[in-house]
């Protein structure tokens, strides 16, 4: 039986990246995946297709709406769905063989089939040609999660899907029926929306994107409402029913008037949910709570021996790049350094169109807190460069303690906001004022400067407002 100094069960953006940096400091290191290529739900159905699906709808919308104000005029674009699924998958392989490259460069074993935990330093792994054991002084269960199933829809993968279905759709549904506006349903809304469906988003909150500003996520829903999706609110979902190849939903309004609506395809992106089953937590004594999540420390320890667990099995934001700065700490802990996450400042982006982005409090959120707010916005239709890319919609909104002008939150409703966000969050790392984002120069013109101006209308000296 080979031994390791860590092991990692899931290769997702949390698991190999944590064993890519156990192996930076020379612990010998295994990788465990249960699925045929790495990289977890992110890389092969999750974030990276989901992107490369938004880049292309948007370029197709772009072409038959939006190139004649440049001077451009184009005839009789067509759309090849095949070509287009194809090119997705092309970048999800060059990604996923690429953490293969990682994998040898790094000398991290790597084994297929699922891990299972057979005793605190022991793990069994199930694959093609039967089950083999490893030991390892640490280990650091790395799962993620799972789609959840309404009990009343249950996925079927043709009429009602998951975001995974979604993804691989071999031609453009006539109406696709989203239930769930958070960033999965909206994005995948919109992709389809673009490539000419009819979209109708049911959620049961009275707005879209619920961790957002108001304000933002209303001018994200007119934006998205421009393109075709159609969104009924503060609804319950009750029921569906087949009808022959397509889809019944029923659902209530929040005056409890009785409404149905009939699609082809029904996604449903109501959330997401940890993937803890079969991993052998009952067999070493690891506690869930009741939400399935494993229960872990200030050091991600699940009071088992030396099992940790990171990523969307753990409590916080079902996010990549938090499972990825988990991971990292991890690592660093079993190597005796001093990892750490902030968990204040780690960014959500809503990858639509215009872009969403946030990170820190929202103006309620830092009231609750107790804190005196200031807040300063700027609009994108004020930004230079903005308008030259005809991206004028949305704007800055920045929140900041009143009291020591500490920047507490950005949020971002606009074109590149998941780079512009980027900004924010280093500053916020240091502690930053809104002043001294204000008084740092920015080149002009760019999209940052909207940032620079919002930071500026802070203290009610924004110049191009």
């Amino acid at each position: 039986m080979e031994s390791f100094d860590y092991a990692v069960i899931g290769a997702g953006p949390g698991g190999y990246v944590s064993a890519i940096r156990a192996a930076q400091l020379g612990l010998k290191t295994a990788l465990i995946e249960k699925n045929e290529r790495l990289g977890g739900t992110c890389l092969n159905i999750g974030c990276i297709p989901s992107k490369a699906l938004l880049e292309s709808s948007e370029h197709y919308h772009t072409v038959n709406h939006a190139l004649n104000d440049h001077g451009i005029s184009v005839q009789g674009a067509t759309l090849d769905v095949a070509t287009m699924m194809n090119r997705k998958q092309k970048v999800v392989m060059t990604l996923t063989d690429g953490i293969v490259q990682l994998m040898k460069k790094n000398k991290v074993t790597v084994f297929h089939g699922a891990g299972k935990l057979t005793s605190e330093d022991t793990i069994a792994i199930e694959g093609e040609n039967g089950t083999e054991e490893i030991k390892a002084a640490n280990i650091c269960i790395a799962t993620g999660s799972v789609p959840v199933e309404l009990p009343f829809m249950k996925f079927n993968g043709s009429t009602i899907v998951s975001s995974t279905e979604a993804l691989s759709f071999d031609k453009v549904p006539e109406h696709l029926i989203v239930i769930g506006a958070g960033a999965i349903g909206l994005e995948m809304g919109s992709v389809w929306a673009r490539l000419g469906a009819k979209v109708t988003v049911i959620e049961m909150l009275p707005q879209i994107v619920p961790f957002a500003e108001k304000q933002l996520a209303s001018a994200l829903q007119k934006s998205l409402q421009a393109i075709g999706m159609e969104f009924h609110l503060g609804a319950k979902v009750t029921g569906a029913e087949d009808l022959d190849g397509k889809v019944k939903v029923s659902f209530t309004d929040k005056k409890s008037a009785e409404h149905e609506v009939v699609g082809d395809v029904v996604l449903v992106a109501v959330g997401r949910k940890p993937y803890s089953e079969n991993v052998g937590l009952e067999t070493v004594g690891i506690q869930r709570n009741d939400r399935g999540q494993v229960n872990v420390d200030d050091h991600w320890r699940t009071g088992v021996g030396n099992i940790y667990a990171i990523g969307d099995i753990v409590d916080g934001p079902m996010l990549a790049h938090k499972a990825e700065e988990e991971g990292v700490a991890v690592a660093e802990i079993i190597a005796g350094k001093p990892g750490h996450v902030n968990y204040d400042v780690i960014p959500n982006v809503v990858y639509t169109e215009p872009e969403l982005a946030q990170v820190g409090l929202t103006t309620a959120q830092a009231k609750e807190k107790g804190f005196e707010v200031a807040e300063g916005k700027f609009y994108f239709r004020g930004n230079g460069r903005a308008l030259s890319m005809e991206a004028g919609d949305g704007l800055v909104k920045i929140v900041a303690d009143q009291n020591t002008d500490k920047v507490l939150g950005v949020h971002i409703l606009g074109p590149r906001a998941s780079e512009l966000i980027a900004e924010a969050a280093v500053a916020m790392e240091f502690s930053a004022s809104s002043e001294d984002i204000a008084r740092t120069c920015h080149a002009h013109p760019t999209l940052s400067e909207a940032v620079k101006e919002a930071a500026l209308a802070v203290d009610k000296r924004s110049i191009h407002s």
